[in-house]
């Protein structure tokens, strides 16, 4: 097994993760099968007790790992399926090791930092390493390993203790260090200044590790001028020193990467010179030249809590940049606050109110994401409400479908306190319940979590021709509520078509409303599964409708824009708003860019 360990200095944020998996894919061109680790040095066990304003969303795997989205970025670009382990914490290690003294297999030995914990995070790394994550029988030829965080922060000096014992145990050709540097360039002086990083490799190098690649971030393209002294004072070959400078979307990176010659720097230093391939990008090539020559474009309103970090909805936006892609369209994401479509803001910030109703009635299709809590929820319910009337393509996933119930029982029903229990324990018409085998008193790992089958009950449904006529599918789910099963024959009976059910035909998975250009609700997260070249069929589905989506929004007395059929003959001038009525600075946010007439999410990195 050979090892590739990603590291990163300056700052967090640097783009170690797609730097990772730019990696795996150089080396997959190459003919070698992959596989990745990601080091959370925190002492949480796992990301599913994490807000997302601390760590974007939370990736959740097939075997119910919650985990760091970095490994939502691997599993998109190397297409392969990982599982919990291939996410190590401060925690998992912590706890192994404590278990281990509890029941006395270090035989009344003094417990440490070195030799048990550091022992037990390369075992850990050896075990997972051995693991195959593409379909295929036996152990990958290549690990790529990130660690988080950054060089000199006191939480990951374990992991560089271990990684520092690890790189000499696997020996010499067997092991390859590429540190992620930022090299700024300051507005004042106007050149790229390499101090941060020198002085990030001499920490690197003080803590008894020496990279074998430099990858420098930086805004612009670096000169051989600024390569050279990085050479020089950092003590790596100049032809080992890659400039990842900001492009117009992640899918070139890997080909930066190749255009430098990287892979023959890290076949080198693994001594797989003799045995790799010569990189085959064409089906990448093809997809990123393609994606950078649209010229239409189409419109999707997210609606929901956290829309001032893109982070948050990392693999929603994905998922929609895949669709958007195979559907031949530029993606514009204009990100509706959910609290910003209420009555409540439209008395205490009527501008804000104003702007967040604009973009919705300007969007080509409607999102509700998952999310857990009741803020923001009755405008979610309203973002349902606007689509199902208007015959505006919809989507809700997880929570989103549960807010497309709660407003088709209130409208249609006429039971005007549906709710769910989530946001009102006492509700008298609970049409969304806690599972039963849920629990209350444990957050982390007590939800609904992982892949799991969902059987179509009615053949021709829209779902079911999207998934290529199959009879089941599986999908990932995280949530602890759900349709309330009781309530199933009074929304049919209504015009609400359950058309996707677990194996038990209790729980229900899929919902429909027939006679409606698109809208679908599903419990699970189709995000979680769709790859480049191979969006996910229900987000493929809202794309497909909201393409075909031609809208003009007019201005009505009362304020507010109505919604009339004919060609759309301009984009509507409402400005992106991040719940305070403001508009958004232009600029890249994780991949998605800001034009201040919406979110153009071309993966800017």
């Amino acid at each position: 097994m050979k090892y590739v360990l990603v590291t990163g200095g300056v700052v967090s944020g640097l783009g170690k993760g797609v730097t990772a998996s730019s990696v795996g894919v150089l080396l997959k061109a190459c003919g070698f099968r992959v596989t990745s680790i990601k080091i959370d040095p925190y002492l949480n066990t796992d990301a599913g007790t994490m807000s997302p304003f601390e760590h974007g969303e939370v990736f959740v795997l097939d075997d119910g790992g919650e985990v760091d989205l970095d490994l939502g970025n691997y599993e998109r670009f190397l297409d392969i399926k990982l599982t919990r382990d291939n996410n190590i914490t401060t925690g998992k290690i912590y706890q192994s090791v404590i278990e281990k003294e509890r029941r006395g297999d270090y035989l009344g030995k003094t417990v440490q930092v070195v030799p048990h914990i550091t022992d037990a995070i390369q075992a850990w790394i050896e075990r997972v390493a051995q693991i195959p994550v593409d379909g295929k029988d036996g152990p990958a030829d290549v690990c790529v390993i990130e660690l988080g965080g950054t060089i000199g922060d006191i939480e990951s000096m374990p992991f560089i203790e271990a990684l520092g014992q690890f790189s000499y145990r696997v020996g010499s050709g067997n092991f390859c260090l590429i540190h992620v540097s930022l090299v700024p360039v300051l507005s004042v002086v106007g050149e790229p200044k390499t101090k941060p990083t020198q002085h990030s490799v001499r920490q690197l190098r003080a803590l008894g590790m020496t990279p074998d690649l430099l990858a420098c971030r930086s805004s612009k393209e670096l000169d051989d001028n600024v390569k050279g002294k990085l050479a020089q004072f950092c003590h790596v070959a100049l032809s080992n020193i890659v400039n990842l400078h900001d492009v117009p979307n992640i899918w070139h990176i890997p080909l930066l990467l190749r255009d430098q010659k990287a892979h023959e720097a890290i076949l080198k230093a693994l001594n797989l010179q003799g045995v790799a391939t010569e990189p085959n990008f064409k089906e990448w090539i093809s997809r990123t030249k393609v994606h950078d020559k649209f010229h239409e474009s189409v419109r999707i309103a997210m609606v929901g809590k956290y829309t001032g970090l893109s982070d948050a909805y990392l693999s929603v936006l994905k998922a929609l940049l895949h669709a958007s892609v195979a559907h031949n369209h530029k993606l514009i994401v204009d990100w509706v606050p959910a609290e910003d479509l209420e009555d409540g803001t439209f008395k205490e910030n009527p501008d804000a109110h104003e702007a967040a109703w604009g973009l919705l009635k300007g969007a080509n299709g409607i999102l509700v994401p998952g999310g857990f809590g009741d803020r923001g929820v009755q405008g979610k319910i309203l973002a349902a409400k606007f689509a199902r009337e208007n015959n505006v393509p919809f989507l809700g996933i997880c929570l989103g479908m549960q807010i497309a119930v709660i407003e088709f029982a209130r409208s249609i029903l006429g039971l005007l306190d549906a709710n769910s229990t989530e946001f009102d324990p006492e509700a008298k018409t609970p049409c969304v319940l806690f599972m039963p085998e849920g629990s209350k008193t444990h957050m982390g790992g007590t939800m609904r979590l992982g892949s799991r089958r969902t059987y179509f009950q009615v053949a021709d449904c829209k779902s079911a021709k999207l998934y290529g006529n199959a009879s089941f599918v599986d999908e990932r789910h995280r949530h602890r509520y759900e349709v309330n099963p009781d309530m199933i024959s009074q929304f049919e009976s209504a015009g609400l078509s359950f058309v996707g059910k677990d194996e038990t035909g209790r729980r229900m998975e899929i919902i429909e409303l027939p006679g409606h250009p698109f809208f679908v609700g599903a419990q699970f997260h189709p995000e979680f599964k769709s790859r480049p070249g191979k969006p996910s069929p229900l987000f493929s589905g809202l794309i497909s409708a909201a393409c075909k989506m031609s809208r003009t929004v007019l201005p009505t007395s009362n304020g507010h824009a109505k919604l009339t059929n004919g060609i759309h003959n301009g984009h509507l001038s409402v400005n992106a708003h991040n719940g305070n009525g403001s508009k958004s600075p232009n600029g890249s946010i994780n991949g998605v860019h800001t034009n201040g007439n919406g979110l153009h999410a071309d993966g800017s990195f």
